[in-house]
């Protein structure tokens, strides 16, 4: 007998040994593949593209000197994908039970700046049709937030950036990290695991989805229709963090709230405390202000008020000395003194009887220099 590699490949049929069947070698050769490869990574151009049934992705994957048959099932494509394209593929490799060598596609996404951008317009349109980045479904974030969960390498810059801009800003903050790939074929599924993940507990208000600047191949995971669903049906509010200012993915589009940076996601969901201090401060200058203001108003409303009591005071006083004056006038005309300076004389009956003057009757006479005693000699009744 002959033992070959790990001792899976033997020589059958010589005496003694009963020979494999068609299934048994198929299914010795499929074991010695997973032990050997499990999943690959390969990069190709795709050719001879097309979908069976609705169901099954059929193509085939090429370099300059070979061709290699591949397979999916179609809810696992999740770019658009066409003939000429260049893409990185995670895949299985097995020999199907009609002899063929193929290879099972598990991850599929574009490679190259022309064929992303393609797959990313083709894709965009698809998901714009469904309505998945329109404004009215996105999600309110917190008014004040204080629990955020984030997604992101932890050896990332772009993370390190975001967590040192949350603590300058603000601090005290609980965030708690799923540290996923952000770049790579396997980094969506890892991402789509920790948005689950996170959306199964209450420990967090926002999710931030974080990864600094990079190449578009870096940043083509961010296109995958997967993972842009997966943001889409989160029932936590997401922000993404991605690359630079002039950077979009798909992912951009779908969240709750699109930040420029890394360090732009950090600003957008803390409060400045410099700023807020300073703000205080204004506040509090403003207030001192503004009573001291009303302060003034009193006063000065106070001095008005003064102002009109002593003026109405002052009109009663007037008026009051105005009408003793007059009254001192009116008394001074009504003076007998005057009348005697002018000549006149005074008649005062010396009896106690009332009425009319009598003849022979006395009476007192005064003048301005003297007191005369007289008689009356004649009286008569005016008519």
């Amino acid at each position: 007998m002959f033992e070959g590699f790990d001792g899976w490949l033997r020589v059958r049929g010589a005496e003694g040994e009963k020979p494999y069947t068609v299934s048994e070698f198929l299914e010795h050769t499929n074991l010695v593949l997973l032990r050997q490869f499990e999943d690959v990574i390969i990069e190709g151009e795709v050719t001879g593209f097309k979908v069976n049934q609705k169901k099954w992705v059929f193509f085939d994957l090429r370099d300059e000197e070979s061709s290699i048959n591949c397979f999916m099932v179609i809810s696992r494509l999740t770019i658009a994908l066409r003939d000429g394209m260049k893409v990185r593929i995670l895949a299985t490799p097995k020999i199907t039970k009609w002899g063929k060598f193929s290879l099972t596609v598990q991850k599929i996404m574009p490679v190259g700046e022309g064929d992303i951008k393609k797959s990313f317009e083709i894709l965009k349109r698809k998901l714009q049709q469904e309505g998945l980045f329109v404004e009215d479904k996105k999600r309110p974030l917190p008014e004040r937030i204080s629990r955020i969960g984030v997604i992101s390498s932890i050896g990332a810059a772009g993370y390190r950036d975001f967590l040192k801009i949350i603590d300058n800003r603000w601090g005290g903050m609980a965030v708690k990290v799923v540290n996923t790939q952000v770049q790579g074929i396997m980094a969506a599924n890892q991402i789509i695991r920790a948005l689950e993940f996170l959306n199964e507990g209450l420990d967090v208000e926002v999710i931030v989805i974080v990864r600094g600047g990079g190449s578009t191949d870096d940043l083509a995971v961010f296109n995958d229709e997967e993972l842009v669903r997966a943001i889409a049906r989160s029932r936590i509010p997401v922000v993404t963090g991605i690359g630079h200012e002039v950077d979009e993915t798909l992912s951009d589009l779908v969240a709750d709230l699109r930040a420029s940076t890394p360090s732009n996601a950090a600003e957008r969901l803390t409060r400045d405390r410099a700023a807020l201090r300073d703000l205080m401060q204004s506040n509090l200058a403003n207030v001192g202000r503004l009573i001291v203001a009303r302060i003034e108003q009193a006063e000065q409303k106070l001095g008005q008020q003064m102002f009109r009591v002593q003026r109405e005071i002052l009109q009663r006083v007037e008026y009051r000395v105005g009408s003793v004056r007059e009254k001192q006038k009116l008394l001074f005309s009504l003076n007998p003194e005057l009348a005697l300076r002018r000549g006149y004389a005074i008649i005062k009956r010396e009896s106690a009887q009332k009425g009319n003057f009598e003849v022979g009757e006395e009476i007192g006479i005064l003048t301005q220099n003297q007191k005369l005693l007289a008689e009356v000699k004649h009286a008569q009744t005016k008519k």
